[in-house]
């Protein structure tokens, strides 16, 4: 009788320890394959920078960004900058927003169409890139991780029309704290390899709104990063 008891104390604490097991991993199970990808490539792309040393935790702007608009500006590139506009406007949710201005004195961020060389001698920082890089984006940021301004520019003069949209796209969204490149999706507006995506992928949309959702923090580490995204797609 004693043994018998023994026996089915030992199973009843061998089936409430694997209930605590199943209650530990219940988030991650109830993730799709997406939503575990979309994750990944967050962290992947929204911690840190491409050069320089900053630390990888998450950035963002915590106030509007009121973009002015200058050098050698087309209507195709501005109706362009217009529909990025409005799609990052519509997927953020956070209270943040993009606003044109048309005076520079009023923005908080400079958008430079021209040759590599004119931006290089506006912002001798990134003398050294230009030559290298058709497009380029700088931000600034204070000591709790938020922007405050920033700049980029596209190179009209060795980019051709539909490389400049790409660049304005790509740019102007790696300006938002989607700073890294990837060689994971081809479709991706932050693919590493030269392309000329003029369109955000899904996965794309999803990243911009996960950043400029209410519940994502700035200044997280991967792992609070990895929390915090679980968090959100369940509760979707």
């Amino acid at each position: 009788m004693n043994n018998r008891i023994l026996s089915l104390l030992l199973m009843l604490i061998i089936v409430l320890s694997c209930s605590k097991d199943e209650e530990n991993i219940l988030p991650e199970s109830e993730l799709s394959e997406y939503e575990i990808n979309i994750i990944d490539y967050f962290k992947d792309i929204a911690l840190g920078f491409e050069f320089g040393d900053a630390s990888n935790v998450s950035r963002k702007w915590s106030t509007e960004i009121k973009v002015f608009i200058g050098g050698e500006s087309s209507s195709e590139l501005l109706t362009e900058f217009e529909n990025i506009r409005t799609e990052i406007n519509e997927l953020a949710t956070d209270g943040f927003k993009i606003m044109v201005v048309n005076d520079s004195l009023q923005s908080n961020y400079y958008i430079f169409f021209g040759a590599g060389t004119k931006y290089a001698e506006m912002f001798p920082n990134e003398s050294n890139l230009v030559n290298s890089n058709l497009g380029l984006f700088y931000v600034n940021w204070n000591g709790q991780n938020q922007f405050y301004s920033g700049h980029m520019y596209v190179d009209i003069i060795r980019a051709n029309s539909i490389e400049q949209k790409h660049l304005l796209r790509e740019e102007f969204t790696q300006s938002l704290g989607l700073a890294k490149d990837s060689p994971l999706y081809l479709e991706s507006i932050f693919q590493s390899a030269r392309t000329t995506t003029t369109e955000y992928a899904t996965i794309d949309k999803d990243l911009v709104r996960l950043l400029y959702h209410p519940d994502m923090g700035i200044g997280l580490n991967e792992t609070q990063v990895d929390q915090v995204l679980t968090n959100i797609l369940i509760n979707e």
